[in-house]
């Protein structure tokens, strides 16, 4: 029987070479949509918040408001985000998501679920029992706080 230790390494080898597997599919969004990461933060931070402010999204960054003007600008001229009048506060302009950068950013999220469900698809219902209590015994370690 193998250590405790071997199986932890045996585990995290295969989740590395799923990873890759699914890595390999060019066809992914994410691929196609020639963002850089800068701008993918962007639109990541934007759908999971919806409208902030520039100063507010320039925080989650970390960077200064005047390098994210720069970005904004040429994510509006792709149609992804739109800038807006906060309407308590006419100083303000507050950035979204337009419905293509929704749809771009949902296609990236969801690209993996699709993959993952063609994968799982091709197991038996005794295997995908197997992956079932696999899953739920790592989300329960990962919920426990416990190293």
């Amino acid at each position: 029987m193998a250590t405790r230790e071997q199986l932890i390494a045996d585990i995290m080898g295969a989740q590395q070479r799923l990873q890759d597997l699914i890595a390999e599919d060019r066809e992914d969004p994410l691929f196609s949509s020639h963002l850089t990461l800068s701008q993918l933060k962007i639109l990541m931070l934007l759908a999971r918040h919806g409208s902030v402010s520039g100063g507010e999204l320039a925080g989650l960054l970390g960077i200064g408001a005047a390098a994210l003007t720069g970005m904004i600008d040429r994510l509006v001229v792709q149609d992804l985000v739109a800038r807006a009048e906060d309407p308590h506060d006419r100083r303000v302009r507050r950035i979204a998501l337009t419905r293509t950068g929704r749809d771009l950013i949902g296609s990236i999220f969801n690209a993996g679920d699709e993959k993952m469900r063609t994968i799982l698809s091709r197991l038996s219902a005794e295997e995908l029992d197997l992956v079932a209590q696999a899953t739920a015994l790592i989300i329960k370690a990962a919920g426990s706080g416990q190293p």
